[in-house]
């Protein structure tokens, strides 16, 4: 199975190009151009950029042959290089950009994204009710989800001895699995535990709070193997590792041994979008293309192939039972997923947490 980085992941140096987008209002955002739904798609080309290995190579060809309008898609390492790209002034020849839900917010605010027309995307009717309401976008006003998860413990049960419930049980590890155990790095995700764990929001900004997530990181640093933001999973398989911080996706429970829990003080939900850019001059066809997406066989592709549940539910109905059996947390209602708090745009506050994980690193 293929295993793609998680839209997720977001580099420190983000927030900082962020910073500026203010906090959660609309102010800034674009108002909708007049488009045209018996647009000649033909006559429309479009440029994609997404993740690589996000959704199935043989997408374009297909979208062209249903529509007529031809696609090129280009690829970004991470939410920070698209961003640079799209906020970097004039035209970036992007009709159509796949970005993490608290940047789709961001740059709506700066008046960058095309409002979704919701009469040229019927598809939207295949989204579950819980879609709709998430907080950096109530309504799916500029942006249409495409994959969606929450941060978890993934861990051997035969090396643990136990079964973890808290996040205590990573930030404060039993002595016997001192060095046995990884977090993430990445500056959301590595503050999740310990804001969780303290009873705090996945958006807390107050620099108390935050000072306390910071005494109880640089605590348990001395009891981490490491960070570790992508070979996690190779460390539980050779027992290099017994217990990680892991997105959901990206737990290997397909292997004996290993299974996925969500902590008992609650997570997160991260969530991965698709937007039409202002900027494009061919929004008709931009718009056929989030509407294909959401097909539930091609929506369907992404949790049969890169292990990320979608919220579509004819898609997951497509979903092979064998699958779901080897990967339960594919089979996480909506309901339970959105008991996780929704990540959203900090604004210029992002630099408090640019700056905790800094500080932690340096400890």
């Amino acid at each position: 199975m293929l295993r793609s980085m998680p839209a997720a992941t977001i580099t420190v140096a983000l927030a900082l190009s962020l910073a500026a987008c203010g906090g959660s209002s609309s102010e800034g955002a674009a108002p909708p151009d007049t488009l045209d739904p018996g647009a000649d798609l033909a006559k429309q080309s479009l440029t994609v950029s997404n993740w690589d290995g996000y959704m199935a190579d043989d997408l374009p060809a297909k979208f062209k042959a249903k529509t007529g309008a031809s696609v090129t898609v280009t690829k970004h390492a991470t939410n920070e290089e698209i961003v640079a790209k799209l906020t970097a002034g004039g035209d970036s020849g992007i009709d159509v950009a796949f970005v993490s839900g608290q940047y789709a917010q961001a740059l709506n605010e700066q008046g960058l994204l095309e409002p979704i027309h919701a009469d040229l995307v019927p598809n939207l009717k295949n989204l579950y009710p819980e879609a709709t309401g998430l907080a950096y976008d109530k309504g799916n006003a500029f942006s249409v989800p495409y994959t969606w998860g929450t941060t978890g413990i993934c861990y051997r049960d035969d090396l643990v001895g136990f079964t973890p419930d808290s996040w205590n049980d990573l930030l404060s590890p039993r002595p016997e699995l001192k060095k046995k155990v990884t977090m993430m790095a990445t500056e959301r995700w590595l503050a999740l535990p310990a804001l969780k764990s303290l009873g705090f929001s996945v958006n807390a900004t107050d620099p108390a709070q935050l000072d306390q997530v910071k005494a109880k990181l640089v605590e348990t640093k001395k009891s981490l193997l490491a960070f570790d933001d992508t070979t996690f999973g190779d460390r539980l398989k050779s027992g290099e590792a017994a217990l990680v911080e892991a997105w959901d996706g990206w737990c290997p429970t397909d292997t004996k041994n290993i299974k996925f829990v969500l902590p008992k003080e609650g997570s997160d939900l991260w969530v991965d979008t698709m937007v039409v850019l202002k900027s494009s001059k061919n929004k008709e066809a931009a718009h056929a293309f989030v509407n294909h997406m959401l097909e539930a066989d091609v929506q369907g592709w992404a949790p049969a192939n890169i292990l990320y549940k979608v919220p579509n539910k004819p898609a997951m109905e497509t979903v092979d039972a064998k699958l779901l059996k080897s990967y339960p947390q594919l089979d996480m209602s909506p309901a339970d997923l959105l008991k996780g708090e929704t990540a959203i745009d900090l604004g210029e506050a992002s630099t408090l947490f640019t700056t905790l994980a800094s500080e932690v690193a340096a400890s």
